[in-house]
């Protein structure tokens, strides 16, 4: 029998389908670490965009890799992304690291860096785990898997409203764009690839607030505890 204290939830997903904010509740709720693999790939973007790197340049990227150092700290059950000592939490949510976290998450060297990280955090058991690879490469064999999606232009919509929230000025044209550029690159990528791992549940999020999703999800991640006997 395994116990909430050890059990691990993957949620993958594509961008915008509100895995990171499922997750973070998910935690919350279940009593677990909230762990955002995004945020390392976003990191190492905003790092080579700030040193003027090309996105394509994978050369470029790669020869900075011995010089990024990132930690993930849960703060009080918040969790802190720490690049090179700096709080980068607010700067790795903008478009910009977000084009570069696409670019960046396809290098096979980079992945293969942020792996041990990833792999360390979810051994330790009693974790949430978004991505887009977690259930297919990180934890492959974790207890419950759940692919979340949406629409790209739902995926659109949200993020569009939450950059409005910010002050950012993007069209909504442009996010839409973004995302499906964003979705083909991560899709079409020869290093773990997104998909649903072949045992995980796909919940298409369309029309759902927060609210909803999570109660949603919830019901699904109790049906699987239930069948499989675990507690």
């Amino acid at each position: 029998m395994t116990t909430d204290r050890k059990i691990r939830i993957a949620i993958d997903g594509p961008g915008g389908a509100g895995k990171s904010s499922v997750a973070k509740e998910i935690a919350k709720l279940r009593g677990l670490r909230y762990v955002d693999t995004g945020a390392l790939y976003r990191s190492v973007g905003l790092y080579v965009a700030d040193h003027g790197i090309g996105e394509n340049d994978e050369e470029g990227i790669v020869s900075c890799l011995p010089h990024i150092r990132i930690e993930l700290v849960n703060d009080g059950g918040t969790q802190r992304i720490i690049m090179n000592g700096e709080d980068v939490g607010d700067r790795i949510r903008t478009p910009q690291a977000s084009v570069y976290s696409s670019a960046v998450s396809k290098i096979p060297a980079v992945r293969d860096a942020l792996f041990s990280i990833q792999r360390d955090l979810a051994g330790q058991g009693g974790v949430v785990m978004d991505g887009r690879d977690i259930g297919t490469v990180i934890i492959p064999d974790a207890e419950v898997k759940i692919f979340l999606t949406a629409s790209p232009e739902e995926r659109a919509r949200r993020r569009y409203k939450e950059l409005r929230e910010k002050g950012v000025g993007q069209s909504y044209e442009d996010v839409l764009r973004d995302i499906i550029a964003r979705d083909e690159n991560d899709s079409t990528r020869e290093t773990a690839p997104l998909r649903p791992a072949d045992d995980a549940i796909t919940f298409v999020n369309d029309g759902y607030d927060l609210e909803e999703t999570v109660r949603y999800v919830m019901g699904l991640i109790d049906g699987v505890i239930t069948r499989r006997g675990i507690e």
